[in-house]
């Protein structure tokens, strides 16, 4: 049987992640992993915090922490947060581990004796202001191709083009703005992409079904031709170089960030060797279906320069079966900015409303095919409708007309006719497009199939009127409400990997067991699971509808500019 280990990209260790750093990957991997638990499928997520380079050094520096020191902060604060939405990791782990600098540097060992790597000499830019040699991303300027005036020395943001530092044009520091930059010689080792081109090509190509974001992105860098990259950084944090020559360096943040996907599994299994045997997922793992989930900056890395990194190793490595590529979310049109005040992050989410409204708006909105926008106005009205409109409306008036009616206890009566078959079919018929959605990584599709399932219970129970059947037909309006508590349930097990924790709430009011919690989908749109005389409670409202003063508010809060 196929086992899954899904992957999404690492966030950086330096500051708090934003919602369109939520939806780029590791949302969607979230509700991909807990979609395949719920088939009943063997299936691991692994994920962690990405801890070297430049970026960690300077934050610490400005915290008046050490480089660790910092890091560890900094990967409590994101794992509690990620904890809080209810990211389901197998394991979160850390860059930084051993395990991630052996598995680094066995890598570099393999390409290194395979021919994979050369020593150049190089220039590089530092700063006489700063007293120190700049990394590629701390040298900003503007893009000699798309002209974007914050692109990045190593890439540009704006148009994904890989850059050198000395091509921006008025660079400067990102850590002084300081423009007093020189270039200096300095030793340095590459990864020879190009003596790899030919096999990194048959593999991006033999992957037909990639969707077409991550496709293009790949042949777009195959088609320019790959030039060899530099692996090594003047830096005292992060992986040391295992070569004579070079132990005042360390790797290139970007060459041993992607090995720590093994790196976390490994941290697990040597934590817990009961729980996983990293190598039977990592190391000639035939049965292993791998999806990664990557925003498309992340994507050139991971379509070219890790698959020729674990090509160049010449050793059975698991690689990508699928790479789910995702765009933008932006904010009013812009981009999330902490020193802009622009844009909700992670942590200032929560404090607004439960991790549920964020989980499902996200899902409704995720970037596939093109950039979505963040407004507060269209959140509002999405919560309002599906959630609160939806399915809270649906769930408070059966539960309550059933606990007024019926006391608190499912009722007995009546026979299941054309009404019931018709509403059954019709659940299926949802049930059987949400679940071929999230089998294709479709999830704007598949949380439409989600609502649609949602209301097929809402014009069942408005066709079939019990609060009008009980007066004459006793028996007749107890099998609705019975058949509508049902489909509570069906709805519980269904929503539970895009809003688990409403799932949790409705499962503890139907008072469902363990066991009961892990029906499949099939076992799901059983209606008659839940049988006369069994107990339920009547939740507290599930979703409260946001009101138009509160957008207003909200609005001027995180910076949005109304249309």
């Amino acid at each position: 049987m196929t086992r899954y280990l899904v992957t999404s990209a690492l966030p950086y260790i330096n500051g708090m992640k934003h919602l369109g750093n939520l939806v780029g990957s590791m949302l969607p991997a979230d509700v991909y992993s807990r979609f395949l638990r719920l088939e009943g499928e063997e299936v691991i997520y692994i994920c962690a915090t990405d801890e070297h380079g430049t970026p960690a050094e300077i934050a610490a520096l400005e915290e008046g922490l050490d480089v660790r020191t910092y890091c560890d902060i900094q990967h409590q604060r994101q794992k509690d947060v990620y904890m809080r939405f209810g990211l389901s990791f197998d394991y979160f782990g850390r860059s930084s581990s051993p395990q991630n600098h052996e598995l680094t540097q066995h890598f570099f060992r393999m390409l290194d004796k395979n021919g994979f790597i050369e020593e150049r000499e190089i220039q590089q830019i530092y700063c006489l202001d700063d007293e120190r040699y700049l990394p590629d991303r701390y040298v900003i300027g503007t893009c000699p191709h798309c002209g974007y005036d914050m692109a990045r020395g190593d890439q540009c943001e704006n148009c994904a083009t890989l850059l050198d530092p000395s091509e921006l044009i008025n660079p400067r520091s990102a850590v002084s703005s300081s423009q007093n930059l020189e270039l200096r010689k300095s030793r340095h080792l590459f990864l020879k992409l190009d003596a790899l081109a030919s096999e990194v090509e048959r593999w991006v190509k033999s992957h037909q079904d990639w969707p077409r974001l991550t496709k293009s992105i790949a042949l777009k860098w195959l088609n320019e031709g790959l030039q060899p990259r530099c692996i090594t950084r003047d830096l005292s944090w992060g992986v040391p170089v295992p070569k004579e020559g070079f132990e005042d360096k360390v790797f290139y943040v970007w060459f041993d960030a992607p090995i720590e996907y093994i790196g976390a599994t490994k941290e697990w299994s040597d934590a817990d060797p009961d729980a996983c045997d990293w190598k039977s997922w990592w190391y000639d793992a035939k049965d292993v279906y791998h999806v990664q989930f990557m925003a498309k900056d992340n994507l050139p890395f991971h379509t070219i320069v890790w698959p020729a990194t674990i090509l160049g190793t010449r050793e059975p490595w698991t690689m990508a079966s699928y790479i789910k590529g995702f765009n933008w979310l932006t904010y009013y049109g812009g981009k999330f900015s902490t020193s802009q005040g622009r844009g909700v992050f992670m942590d200032q989410a929560l404090q607004i409303l439960p991790p549920d409204y964020w989980r499902y708006f996200l899902m409704t909105q995720a970037p596939e095919s093109d950039d979505s926008d963040f407004t507060w106005e269209l959140f509002s009205a999405v919560v309002n409708k599906d959630l609160a409109g939806t399915l809270g409306n649906f769930v408070n008036r059966t539960l309550k007309l059933a606990e007024s009616q019926f006391g608190n206890t499912i009722p007995a009566g009546g026979i299941w006719g054309p009404q019931e078959d018709e509403l059954l079919e019709n659940c299926k018929n949802s049930m059987t497009d949400y679940r071929s959605a999230l089998r294709k990584f479709e999830f704007r599709k598949a949380v439409l199939a989600l609502k649609q399932l949602w209301s097929h219970g809402n014009v069942y129970i408005d066709a079939r009127a019990p609060w009008n059947l009980v007066k004459t037909q006793r028996d007749e309006a107890a099998l609705v409400v019975r058949t509508c508590i049902n489909l509570v349930r069906t709805y519980a097990l269904a929503s539970s990997p895009i809003i688990p924790f409403t799932s949790e709430i409705l499962f503890d009011s139907l008072g469902m067991d363990a066991q009961e919690r892990k029906a499949d989908l099939d076992q799901a749109l059983d209606l008659n699971a839940l049988k006369a005389g069994r107990e339920f409670e009547v939740p507290p409202i599930l979703f409260r509808k946001i009101e138009a003063d509160e957008v207003t508010k909200l609005q001027e809060q995180f910076g949005g500019v109304s249309e």
